[in-house]
């Protein structure tokens, strides 16, 4: 497995859970007194499968678990490695296909037990086309069998290629990757809203715990609690980009993570995440961590503590800041080109000679002036 550069956070237990489930429920109860809600019980529909495991790949019980948040802007692509067996969670976009099969690669990956497509957004099945005609797989799932999008339709077509058929898993399935447990925890019901289609994923690991959500949104979010599933975790990867339509106040009481993973673009139209989002995670005191400002995160279990790896190191007070302004500061710093009219990252491998820079103080600062993102580094 390749080196890479990353911050070493040392591994944490749960601490002060009473303190921060009664910080979550008194921020929640001002909530619900402004707005009014109403829920209604829903009992899981089909029957729980367990899927048999694809591979006979003999692994140690020592082996590492890893989950790969890859850092494909505003999109989602989530790989997880246990015991040298790999599944995949969503792809990013159509244009990042080729960055996703390089950085599975990069992990040696050769074939891998799982594809999911969360649901049929472009955003989350984009790159999976990509993928599914690079590597092998054992099963790939998806919440609907047919779509009305290329991309979509490009990833039925290459799975198809494979001799194997998209599956529509039902909640309950149990599927092993090496020693670690995933479980289809929702939807729980039918829903017109793509969002809500989300495949819902818990992942056992150990004493470690991990809730995969794709875009699921407020509705959906009720609905699963409602179902009265297991979705205690320590990780979860925080729905819709961090759109304020998810990540409730009731959904985040039942998860109750240590850790919050945001996968989103960097000035991305969208205002991802959202200082609603933000500020909920704040008040059940979940560490933040985001694609955005961090680029690619790696987090590794020994099936009781959990370390993080970032490429870039953010301090913790601009990941997820009290004031939404310091925020606004802390992830809007951009370099334009005087000649080309683009506009940079800092980090971007294609900055301009010093003479010919501009500094911009945010996106929307380098778009009123006349520049345009560069298409390598902002997406």
């Amino acid at each position: 497995m390749e080196n890479r550069n990353k911050e070493k956070v040392t591994p944490k237990k749960k601490t002060g859970l009473l303190q921060r489930l009664l910080s979550l429920a008194a921020a929640a109860a001002l909530a619900l007194s402004l707005v009014g809600c109403g829920t209604s019980a829903v009992v899981p529909g089909g029957s729980a499968d367990v899927v048999p495991n694809p591979s006979s790949t003999a692994a140690s019980v020592d082996a590492p678990f890893e989950m790969h948040f890859i850092d494909v802007g505003q999109a989602l692509s989530v790989l997880v490695e246990c015991d040298g067996q790999f599944m995949l969670y969503d792809g990013g976009n159509v244009d990042d296909g080729s960055l996703v099969v390089s950085y599975l690669q990069k992990q040696g990956v050769e074939e891998l037990q799982y594809v999911f497509c969360s649901h049929a957004h472009e955003d989350h099945v984009g790159g999976l086309a990509a993928v599914m005609a690079k590597f092998p797989a054992g099963h790939a799932y998806s919440p609907v069998t047919e779509g009305s999008t290329k991309c979509f339709n490009d990833f039925v077509k290459y799975t198809q290629q494979q001799g194997l058929q998209l599956e529509v898993p039902s909640v309950g399935t149990v599927w092993p990757l090496g020693s670690a447990t995933v479980t289809m925890l929702g939807p729980v019901t039918q829903y017109s809203e793509t969002n809500n289609t989300s495949l819902v994923l818990r992942i056992d690991y150990g004493n470690t715990s991990f809730l995969l959500t794709g875009d699921m949104e407020n509705t959906a979010e009720t609905d699963l609690v409602n179902s009265g599933a297991n979705l205690k975790a320590d990780v979860l990867q925080v729905g819709h980009h961090g759109s304020s339509t998810s990540t409730s106040y009731l959904f985040l009481n039942a998860v109750l993570p240590e850790m919050g993973v945001i996968s989103c673009g960097t000035g991305n139209k969208y205002g991802h995440p959202h200082e609603e989002t933000l500020s909920i995670l704040r008040d059940a005191k979940v560490d933040v961590y985001r694609t955005d400002l961090q680029g690619t995160i790696t987090i590794s279990s020994d099936g009781q503590n959990f370390t993080v790896g970032t490429e870039r190191f953010v301090p913790d007070s601009q990941l997820n800041p009290t004031d939404p302004a310091a925020a606004s500061t802390a992830q809007q710093a951009y370099i334009g080109n005087v000649n080309s009219k683009k506009f940079h990252l800092p980090t971007c491998p294609n900055l301009p000679a010093e003479k010919n820079q501009i500094l911009f103080s945010s996106y929307d600062e380098a778009i009123e002036a006349g520049y345009t993102p560069c298409s390598t580094c902002i997406k």
